[in-house]
């Protein structure tokens, strides 16, 4: 049996390389989401599986993490996925959804 040496990637519509929107640590780039990650996480995670169309329970996974930037041609890894959900859950969860909004007004969604 050959072990799994890298990393598959796949891509639908179209899409190509790109970056986050905002950073880890942009909280501040809009405080309703800031605020809503801080307080309210379960919330932000079913606002953006729906955003997705998935399952509400998936929004703070490292599979929804990966699908989204997958889709989007951001670089990363499961790897850095699961580290970046682990130690800044919150942080995290609060880029996802500013990347769909940002995306949603550029009418790239």
């Amino acid at each position: 049996m050959n072990p799994v040496v890298s990393q598959p990637r796949f891509s639908t519509r179209g899409a190509t390389a790109s970056e986050w929107q905002t950073g880890v640590f942009d909280c501040c780039d809009d405080m309703g989401i800031c605020l809503c990650g801080t307080f309210f996480p379960l919330c932000l995670s079913c606002q953006i599986a729906s955003d997705m169309n998935e399952f509400c329970l998936c929004g703070a996974s490292v599979a929804m993490r990966t699908l989204y930037r997958t889709r989007y041609g951001i670089p990363g890894s499961i790897c850095s996925d699961f580290m970046a959900l682990t130690c800044f859950p919150s942080c995290v969860l609060c880029q996802l959804k500013r990347d769909i909004d940002k995306r949603k007004a550029m009418n790239a969604f």
